[in-house]
C-alpha cells in the first residue's frame, strides 16, 4: 500500500490491522486523541462504521470543548481519513472484536501496544444485569451536562438514571420508525409539542445530526422560562437548527411537518397534536397520552360490564383505553400504520403508553370500515364526544385545552 510507505513500521502495522478488521467486519471503533493540528479546541475524534441508505460510511465524531461535529465519509475513503488523522494526533486507540491497539507518538519514537480482548460471552450465558447495553444517545454528549443528566465527568447523576433510560428508549423507538418513513432526502421538520425542559427534544436533534442529516427541530412549550432555558442551551452547544417556541399546539402553526411528537400533552392537547400531524401529512406521529378526562364522565357501562365498571378505578382505566383506542383507530383510518405499546416500564414512569404511527404510501382516502368500528365503540359505551374525531370532522367548538396538571 503506497500510502503507508512514509509511515513508521508501527503505524503501518496499526493501519493494516484497521484495514483487516474493516474487511472482516471485526472493527468496533477508533479513537484519536492529543490532537495537534490547526482546528482549535478539538479534543478527540471518535470513528465507527454506520449504514446509511444501505451503504457503509466511516462516521467521524469530532469532539470539541463546546460542541460535537459529525462528518461521514464513504468507506472507500476510510484509509485516507485515518492516515490524515495519524499525522495530526499523538495517540490512537483501535478496538476490534479480537484486540485493542494503542499507538502513541512523541518526538523520539512511536510506540505500539497490543492487548487481546476478553472472549465474548454469548448472550444466553450472561446474566441480565451484566449485559452491555447499547445506548442510542452518547453519554458524553455535551447537552446532557447542560440538562443535568450527567456531571462534569460525563457520568450519569444517580437521581437522573430513570430519565436517562427514558431518553434512550425514546430515541430507540424513533430510530426504528425513522427507517420506515419516506424522507425524500430533505432535512426533516420535527415539532415536539409540550417539550418541557427539552430532554427528548435535544436527544432527538443530537441523534439525527449524528446519524442522518441536520434536521429542523422545534420544541413548543407553554412555560416561557423553560423556553428561554432551552434556547440558551441550544445556542451554547451550537445546535443551530434547534429552536423553541413559547405557546401550545393551537398557537404554533407550522407550514410543514414531517415528524410530530407529543409526549405527555395533557388530555385533549394530545388530540390537537395528532390532528395537526394528520392535517399536515406528517410521516411519523409519536405521542404518549396522559390525563385522560374527556371520556370518563360520558362513559356508560354496557350491561354485561356493569359489575366490572362499578368500581371507579376500573371505569377510569376503561375510559383511558377507549380514548386511546379511538385515537389509534382514527390514525389507522387516515392512512397510518399504528401501534400502541408500553414506552418504558411502570417502574420508571406511570405515563408509559406510546402511540406510534407512520404514514402508509398507498393511502388514498379514509377507511370507512375503521370509522365504522369507532362508531360501534362509541355506541357501546354511550360516547357522544371525542375531540380528535370532532377535529377531523371540523366540528370542534373552541374551549379550554386540557388540564393544568
Amino acid at each position: 500500500m503506497s500510502q503507508l510507505a512514509n509511515l513508521s513500521v508501527q503505524e503501518q502495522q496499526f493501519l493494516e490491522t484497521f484495514q483487516q478488521a474493516l474487511e472482516t467486519q471485526g472493527f468496533d471503533r477508533l479513537i484519536f486523541s492529543q490532537y495537534k493540528g490547526e482546528l482549535e479546541q478539538l479534543e478527540k475524534i471518535n470513528l465507527r462504521v454506520i449504514l446509511l441508505q444501505n451503504e457503509q460510511f466511516l462516521s467521524c465524531l469530532y469532539k470539541y470543548k463546546t460542541q460535537d461535529v459529525t462528518k461521514n465519509f464513504p468507506i472507500k475513503q476510510a484509509m485516507d481519513v485515518i492516515v490524515d488523522l495519524l499525522n495530526v494526533c499523538k495517540q490512537a486507540n483501535l478496538i476490534t472484536s479480537e484486540q485493542e491497539l494503542q499507538l502513541k507518538k512523541n518526538k523520539k519514537k512511536v510506540m505500539l501496544s497490543i492487548s487481546k480482548n476478553k472472549p465474548v460471552v454469548k448472550v444466553s450465558e450472561q446474566q441480565g444485569h451484566d449485559r452491555a447495553k447499547h445506548r442510542f444517545v452518547e453519554q458524553d454528549s455535551l447537552f446532557l451536562q447542560g440538562l443535568g443528566i450527567t456531571d462534569a465527568k460525563a457520568q450519569i447523576i444517580p437521581s437522573m438514571a430513570r430519565k436517562w433510560k427514558q431518553i434512550n428508549k425514546f430515541v430507540e423507538i424513533f430510530s426504528g420508525a425513522l427507517d420506515q418513513i419516506k424522507t425524500d432526502d430533505h432535512a426533516l421538520h420535527v415539532v415536539d409539542f409540550g417539550s418541557g425542559k427539552g430532554y427528548l427534544t435535544f436527544a432527538l436533534y443530537d441523534y439525527m445530526t449524528k446519524h442522518i442529516q441536520t434536521p429542523h427541530v422545534t420544541g413548543v412549550e407553554l412555560n416561557e422560562k423553560m423556553v428561554q432555558f432551552c434556547q440558551k442551551l441550544a445556542s451554547d452547544v451550537q445546535f443551530n437548527q434547534l429552536d423553541f417556541f413559547q405557546g401550545d399546539v393551537r398557537t404554533y402553526a407550522p407550514e410543514r411537518l414531517d415528524v410530530m411528537i407529543a409526549l405527555h400533552a395533557c388530555d385533549v392537547a394530545t388530540d390537537f397534536a395528532i390532528h395537526t400531524g394528520i392535517r399536515l401529512n406528517a410521516q411519523m406521529i409519536m405521542c404518549a397520552p396522559c390525563c385522560h378526562k374527556e371520556l370518563r364522565p360520558q362513559l356508560k357501562a354496557p350491561l354485561v360490564l356493569q359489575p366490572m365498571l362499578q368500581f371507579g378505578i376500573h371505569a377510569g382505566q376503561q375510559a383511558e383505553m377507549l380514548t386511546d383506542t379511538i385515537r389509534a383507530l382514527i390514525l389507522k383510518a387516515y392512512g397510518y400504520e399504528t401501534k400502541v405499546f408500553e414506552f418504558v416500564a411502570l417502574e420508571h414512569t406511570s405515563k408509559n403508553k406510546m402511540i406510534l404511527a407512520t404514514k402508509r404510501k398507498d393511502y388514498t382516502e379514509p377507511d370507512q370500515a375503521v370509522l365504522a368500528q369507532i362508531q360501534a365503540l362509541k355506541d357501546m359505551y354511550g360516547i357522544q364526544k371525542h375531540s380528535l374525531e370532532l377535529l377531523m370532522n371540523d366540528e370542534w367548538d373552541q374551549q379550554d385545552i386540557g388540564c393544568k396538571c
